[in-house]
């Protein structure tokens, strides 16, 4: 088996604003794996707020290329233990995972639904994110898409700003990046409104969350706060649902547990994308057939994408029907 890598920039359609900053274009890795004439490709992409540096994975690559180009073609289970292993950061450990299941994929000939016994028979509808603005320019942006289901990211909690929001008769989540306050979580969880919400997602910073009662009238999302399954037990009074992100908890294998783990404690369950090209929103679509919610737009925010495979049209998951991850470079 052969490994490449290479560095792109993933070259945003407009500005995107959050609450941790604001973002022109995001640095990404591409990873292929190349075994009999076939190539399964995965991602990872440089965030600050996770503290990603690529030049490390670069590092990491060329040491431990020799041991993955000897390793054996095997399920991919299997190869996932040999790569946890290695100790790697999950934003490369997934990349490495989502792109050897794309590779045994097209070396079996059989799709990732194939492999894992998935029926996706409903898919969720995607989210669309509406990055921080003035309200008007929000609602002027939410008016105009074409997708049903959008994601404000919000910067703080503008009380009289929430009920126009829900005005637009758009399906409409709020995304703070851990912007409110306990006052505005408070706030929100005491008033039978918020129900109308589809979820809002990770309000307070990691590991602030005592304010929040998913009891009341908030399906409070966790998304920061829920890194891995060993998160689910301790936040099961706080939250209703998480944010399942393929980078954050090390790829496909780990999400398969993580998302039969997490329905065992009764979460709803999204499929979350950072800013990303069709490599990795096809692997997030992939196994969205098991998801409650899907946030899955990252390609669809950028301006250069390299790839393709399954999309999303208008909020719509299209699952590619080729072997592997469907994945193919422009």
């Amino acid at each position: 088996m052969k490994i490449e890598w290479k560095r792109t920039r993933l070259k945003l359609k407009e500005t995107f604003s959050i609450s941790y900053g604001s973002y022109d274009f995001r640095d990404a890795l591409l990873v292929s794996l190349s075994e009999d004439g076939k190539t399964g490709y995965g991602e990872c992409v440089a965030i600050n707020y996770y503290g990603i540096n690529l030049d490390k994975f670069d590092e990491i690559l060329r040491e431990i290329q020799h041991l993955i180009e000897a390793h054996d073609i095997v399920h991919p289970k299997v190869f996932f233990e040999f790569l946890k292993s290695l100790n790697l950061h999950s934003f490369l450990l997934s990349a490495l995972d989502c792109a050897y299941w794309d590779l045994y994929g097209k070396l079996t000939d059989r799709t990732f639904s194939d492999l894992n016994d998935l029926s996706n028979n409903y898919l969720p509808e995607s989210s669309y994110t509406i990055s921080i603005a003035g309200i008007d320019e929000q609602i002027k942006k939410i008016q105009k898409s074409e997708w049903n289901k959008l994601k404000v990211k919000c910067k703080g909690l503008n009380r009289e700003n929430i009920y126009k929001l829900l005005d637009t008769g758009k399906g409409i989540s709020l995304d703070s990046n851990t912007s409110f306050s306990d006052e505005d979580c408070e706030f929100l969880q005491e008033n039978e409104f918020s129900k109308n919400f589809l979820y809002v997602e990770q309000p307070r910073p990691v590991g602030e969350y005592f304010v929040l009662n998913k009891s009341k009238n908030v399906n409070w999302m966790a998304d920061e706060d829920c890194q891995d399954i060993t998160y689910l037990e301790k936040l099961q009074p706080h939250y209703s649902s998480i944010n399942i992100k393929l980078m954050k908890c090390g790829g496909l294998t780990p999400a398969l547990e993580l998302i039969s783990e997490a329905k065992k404690f009764g979460y709803k369950v999204m499929i979350g994308c950072m800013t990303e090209s069709s490599v990795g929103i096809s692997a997030g679509i992939a196994i969205s057939g098991l998801c409650d919610f899907a946030d899955l737009d990252g390609a669809s925010l950028i301006s250069n994408d390299f790839a393709k495979g399954s999309f999303v049209e208008g909020g719509k998951l299209i699952l590619s029907e080729e072997p592997g991850l469907g994945i193919s470079l422009l």
